[in-house]
């Protein structure tokens, strides 16, 4: 390869990895700080609450899974609330089951053998994790996005190892 085909390369490369690397900016920052946020979500509390212990883990004991749903819709309305259940996370170790209310970054945890209410929270980590993958705009978005943002992190390397050894090419050709 000739040195002016080569410096001709390097400042395509340079181009493409300026460009790449202003379109993918605010990617990389969004990503880079929800993922230390997630990183400490069992560190602080504010992000998700501590998992409490129940009575006991002996699972013949615990009450039915209809019996924690009925109690999760019950409290949300005495808290005068209009949210729906997501999901019921069942930790039989802990004798404890935590319920996760939809669009609500709520989390509340129920002895799994008396029914009590152990704890009711704010849970923010769900939601960190829905705008660290960008599935808080859309599942389209999501995917286009973090395709995006991973391809170009890959160019972005490569281009940069390219940037970094081509003077060292064009140095040793003079």
């Amino acid at each position: 390869m000739h040195l002016n085909s080569i410096v001709s390369f390097l400042r395509n490369i340079r181009k493409l990895h300026r460009v790449l690397g202003l379109s993918i900016c605010l990617l990389v920052i969004i990503s880079a700080i929800t993922g230390i946020l997630l990183s400490y979500k069992k560190q602080a509390e504010w992000i998700q609450p501590p998992t409490q212990s129940g009575t006991s883990a002996q699972t013949e004991q615990f009450i039915s899974i209809d019996s924690i749903h009925e109690i999760g819709i019950q409290q949300v309305i005495s808290l005068k609330n209009t949210v729906t259940i997501e999901r019921i996370d069942v930790r039989p170790e802990k004798g404890i089951a935590k319920i996760l209310y939809k669009d609500a970054n709520w989390e509340m945890q129920i002895d799994i053998i008396t029914g009590k209410v152990l704890s009711q929270k704010a849970r923010y980590s769900d939601l960190i994790e829905r705008i660290h993958d960008g599935s808080f705009i859309s599942e389209g978005f999501k995917l286009g996005s973090m395709t995006y943002l991973g391809l170009g992190l890959l160019v972005l390397t490569f281009s940069g190892l390219g940037l970094w050894y081509g003077p060292k090419v064009i140095r040793n050709k003079k």
